[in-house]
């Protein structure tokens, strides 16, 4: 039987919105503004290069190690109570966070921010869809996404602000309320809601050896050792194994039979590496090299986010009416362009001749891509299926963004005192700008070859074609039937 849904238009169902948008931008400017955050972090607590890895990369092994158990739980519990649950705790570790006093400490606690985040990001979408009636679904999930992409554009401002005023602290501290007012207005006007017919069990052993070889990996590669990233990938062949046999899995592995799927995640993987070494390392260029404030560095990167807000719904429609084989070979080229002009923002950078025509390229290219790419995930595969097909395609994400952020310092050479000394860090900036071109390359060939050219049958209501596409990962798509769906 369906569950109760209300109409977009009453007094609950405005609030339900509400509560999806505010949740749902805790998780997006975390990850945007801590890293405008990191040099002033890694001065205050005298911290080099690995201990800034660690920062981010703590979060992002949890959240994506964890997300698809996320929404498992939701869907089992109930989707208003674990959205609760990770809000709470996402609040308590970003409070550990803004008073940490030691580096060690506080990537302890972005570890456990990142839980509370895998908690909370799968819930958002998901209790649109189970709570708004079913007419009223699709504005619903636009203003959703028209919200958080004006997130995401203030994000970096507002980040830059608050550190150059208030100092890094106050950027996880600023969590607190906001996680306040989610929780009062989920717990006063939200409806619960879950799966009527959830799997007998959860696959916990999966969970736990996808999290526990991921983090071997990130640790071997951050602090150079060989070994342990070796039994890393021994844990990841097992967590494959166990998914291959296992009844309740994380990752069904039929979906990957789709050709589609299978293609559009080896897209995923390299296009969201190469963005996850950009997006770390460009800031860090900005304030260390150039010499902008964080403010400065904040704003300017604000052109990619509004190409992605005016951009990405154009997109995405096109992807749904010629197949999204073009815009995915195109964009990552386009985007490569970008960074090969990014190798011009040095020391004696101009804003208008140097930094603004490589992140507009780069935002055109990225604007052109991520509708199509979720596109092509969710047109693979029947509807039903669309809420676990695009939760992994966005833990392939985070997962290809977690291993770039933890091997490129490396292999282009940042370490040690770079962050000291900004010629050294210079030379690694262009070193790891020409890694990440090269695996958007890899990504247009990819894409040019294993993409089929005819449409992809996408839901009209779909994600892909709102307005607002987050760069840090694609948005996990709820069950499109929703609850009250004809059978």
């Amino acid at each position: 039987m369906a569950e109760a849904t209300v109409g977009l238009h009453t007094r609950r169902g405005r609030w339900v919105v509400t509560a999806t948008v505010l949740g749902s931008s805790l998780a997006l400017l975390d990850g945007t503004v801590v890293n405008i955050a990191l040099p002033r972090i890694a001065a205050d607590l005298g911290s080099g290069v690995a201990g800034m890895q660690w920062v981010l990369s703590g979060y992002t092994l949890t959240l994506a190690s964890l997300i698809l158990l996320g929404g498992a739980l939701g869907d089992r519990w109930g989707r208003r109570r674990v959205f609760v649950w990770g809000t709470v705790w996402f609040a308590a570790a970003s409070l550990l966070c803004g008073l940490a006093p030691n580096v060690t400490t506080l990537v302890i606690a972005r570890i456990l921010q990142g839980v509370g985040a895998a908690l909370l990001t799968p819930g958002s979408l998901a209790l649109i869809s189970a709570s708004i009636r079913g007419d009223d679904r699709g504005a619903a999930i636009g203003l959703w996404s028209g919200f958080g992409g004006v997130a995401g554009a203030v994000g970096p401002l507002l980040g830059g602000w608050m550190v150059e005023v208030a100092g890094w602290r106050s950027v996880f501290l600023l969590n607190l309320p906001l996680a306040a007012v989610v929780v009062w207005v989920a717990v006063r006007h939200v409806p619960e809601s879950r799966d009527p017919s959830p799997p007998d069990r959860l696959d916990v052993a999966g969970a736990v050896l996808g999290a526990v070889g991921l983090g071997l990996v990130t640790y071997g590669l951050i602090e150079a050792q060989p070994v342990v990233a070796g039994v890393g990938v021994v844990v990841l062949v097992a967590f494959v194994l166990v998914e291959r046999h296992s009844p309740v899995a994380l990752i069904p592995p039929d979906l990957f039979a789709s050709r589609l799927f299978t293609a559009a995640n080896l897209v995923t993987f390299t296009v969201y590496a190469a963005f996850g070494g950009v997006f770390f390392l460009l800031v860090l260029q900005l304030q260390l090299v150039v010499g902008y404030s964080p403010i400065l560095a904040g704003t300017a990167t604000i052109p990619i986010t509004v190409l992605m807000l005016l951009l990405s719904s154009r997109a995405g429609r096109y992807a749904q009416r010629h197949g999204p084989r073009g815009p995915m070979t195109v964009g990552p080229a386009v985007a490569a362009v970008g960074l090969l002009l990014m190798l011009r923002i040095d020391a004696d950078a101009s804003y208008l001749r140097d930094v603004l025509p490589a992140v507009v390229v780069f935002g055109l290219g990225l604007s052109s891509l991520v509708a199509p790419l979720t596109a092509a995930v969710l047109g693979a595969v029947p509807v039903a299926r669309s809420g676990i097909a695009s939760g992994v395609n966005n833990a392939v994400a985070r997962t290809s963004q977690l291993l770039a952020v933890a091997a490129l310092p490396g292999l282009a050479g940042i370490g040690g005192a770079a962050l000291t000394d900004a010629a050294t860090f210079d030379r690694g900036f262009d070193i790891a700008m020409l890694i990440c071109a090269g695996l958007l390359a890899v990504s247009a060939v990819l894409a040019a070859a294993l993409i089929p050219g005819p449409a992809a049958a996408v839901p009209a209501d779909s994600v892909a074609c709102k307005p607002h596409c987050d760069v840090t990962g694609p948005a996990v798509q709820p069950d499109i039937a929703g609850p009250d769906a004809e059978p």
